[in-house]
Formats: C-alpha cells, structure tokens, sequence
C-alpha cells in the first residue's frame, strides 16, 4: 500500500520561505511522477507543481512559477517543493501526489495516491 507524508509546513510571513517534503512509502517511486497540489480555504484544490520520474520535466502553475522549485531524490523517495518569497495568498493546504509517468501532470485526475496535507499559512 503506498503512503506519502508531508512534511515542512508551518506559519511564515510575507516574503519568507519554506521547504516542503513528501516522503513515499510502498510503491513504485522512482518510476511515478509526482504532483504538488494546494487547496486555500473556500477554494478548490489546484496543481501547483509536478515533475518527471527522473526530474527532465518540471512543471509550474502560472502563480508559482519564479518562486516555487520542485525536485526529487529517488535515492530517498523523497519529493521537495522549494518555496521563496511566499505570499498571503499561498496559503492553503499542500499536498503531495504520485501518478503514473504517462499521465497528464496537471491533472488532479492524473494522480492515484494521496497524502494527508501539510498546512502553509503566510501572514502580511
């Protein structure tokens, strides 16, 4: 059964940075892509980031791109999101997701398995 665990929210102010971890457990990591995602409280959820199995390919939502970085150690089964210069309006909720390599990255649809979110709360 495949578990990922969030790591690294927290409360930050306007301008500051956090580093985010998912760490995946029981399935196929090296071979899956995997997928950030946020959801901001009354709001839908919505992609963030993803990136290849083997890093090639990164992807970035319009609102992040220039301030977020994704990255990945397969060594490690781990997934990072790099976030600088956050904003108040980066608040939300951020999951990690993992999907078969082929699909579409920026579908939510895309992705099968889960973690449970990590809270980002940016003051002003």
């Amino acid at each position: 059964q495949v578990q990922l665990v969030e790591s690294g929210g927290g409360l930050v102010q306007a301008g500051g940075s956090l580093r985010l971890s998912c760490v995946v457990s029981g399935g196929t990591f090296r071979t899956s892509g995997m997928g950030w995602f946020r959801q901001g409280p009354g709001k839908e959820r919505e992609f963030v980031s993803g990136i290849s199995r083997y890093s090639v390919h990164t992807y970035y939502a319009d609102s992040v791109k220039g301030r977020f970085t994704i990255s990945r150690d397969n060594d490690k089964n781990t997934v990072y999101l790099q976030m600088n210069s956050l904003k108040p309006e980066d608040t939300a909720v951020y999951y990690c997701a993992q999907r078969q390599y082929a699909l579409d990255p920026l579908r939510a649809s895309s992705y099968s398995d889960w973690g449970q979110g990590t809270q980002v709360t940016v003051s002003s």
